[in-house]
């Protein structure tokens, strides 16, 4: 069919086309067509996630390398980091406010019993405030390139495994240098500290979506992760300092349940030949893979759920 224009120019009108009547999302139906980006179910993202394995753990240890590159120390300061935070506590809270009593085993056991929870403490609150900026500080990254976004804060979690287990070689030569030699209750870090991790990489999971659309959560983490560290024991004994002041049980045996508190305990259980089971929670174990499945998995299943809105608008 043609038609002629004002101009005299002759024009063909194409015929109807059987898509014109069609919806945007019946042509998409029909010539096989997804949304670009769009969030794929957890199985196959699951697989993807597993298909980039090697790109997380390259990229993990690309950012323990590079955090310290800027230092003349290098990476002692992965060490020297917590050793010096430590050093501070012991002061405040071992010699001025008399947290050394009360400590299993007697006060000969502080210094390990210290450095124990500053190391492990230290390793769940790092995940915690980079997690927080894991798609926020990567967002060049994130638009430029196709791959599960969860790979950022799962890296991140595997970064600071890495560099707690360089600070676990520190940490033996300390407790050899305080007679706790090493024993078979020292293989139980191994389970513990597989629990921590999928704690700690769930936990950074809900931070990086929390944190991809709320930037100032970046800034308030450190208060709560602070607040946080006061509240689970790593300078003194909970146990026995709520008892001296006849707190109520039930916020005894909360603040001892609490994640950060179990895998101290369990560390320290480990570790130290003066920290009896009478010292640890009731139904420990329970709990420590009780707190890994709950936020494991529900951090992986909540940052899935966003998948296709990061690093947009």
């Amino acid at each position: 069919m043609s038609e002629t224009t004002r101009d005299g120019a002759t024009g063909v009108t194409p015929p109807p086309s059987p898509d014109d009547r069609l919806t945007p999302a019946e042509l998409a139906a029909k010539y096989g067509l997804s949304v670009s980006g769009a969030r794929p179910s957890l199985p196959e993202y699951t697989r993807q996630l597993w298909a980039r394995r090697h790109f997380i753990l390259a990229f993990s240890r690309a950012k323990l390398t590079a955090q310290y590159s800027q230092a003349k120390l290098g990476q002692l300061w992965q060490v020297a980091t917590p050793l010096l935070n430590a050093a501070v506590y012991y002061f405040i809270f071992g010699i001025i406010m008399g947290g050394r009593k009360g400590v299993p085993g007697g006060q000969d056991n502080y210094i390990p019993f210290l450095v124990t929870g500053v190391f492990v403490f230290t390793f769940t609150q790092t995940s915690v405030l980079n997690g927080v900026r894991a798609i926020s500080g990567n967002l060049g990254l994130v638009r430029a390139l196709h791959f599960p976004r969860a790979s950022l804060p799962i890296s991140i979690s595997l970064q600071q495994l890495q560099q707690l287990l360089y600070s676990m070689i520190v940490l033996a030569i300390i407790l050899l240098g305080f007679g706790q030699f090493p024993t078979w209750s020292w293989l139980l870090i191994v389970p513990t500290l597989a629990c921590q991790f999928v704690f700690n990489t769930g936990l950074a999971l809900i931070m990086a979506r929390l944190g991809s659309k709320t930037p100032d959560l970046a800034q308030l983490m450190p208060f709560i992760t602070r607040t946080w560290m006061y509240a689970s024991g790593v300078m003194f004994s909970i146990d026995y300092m709520l008892r001296e002041r006849n707190a109520p049980e039930w916020l005894i045996e909360t603040l001892m349940s609490n994640p950060a508190s179990v895998y101290m305990d369990l560390m320290r259980f480990s570790f130290i030949d003066g920290y009896t089971g009478a010292h640890l929670p009731d139904h420990v174990w329970a709990l420590a893979l009780g707190w890994a499945v709950l936020v494991g998995i529900g951090g992986f299943v909540f940052f899935w759920k966003a998948e296709e809105r990061y690093g947009r608008g």
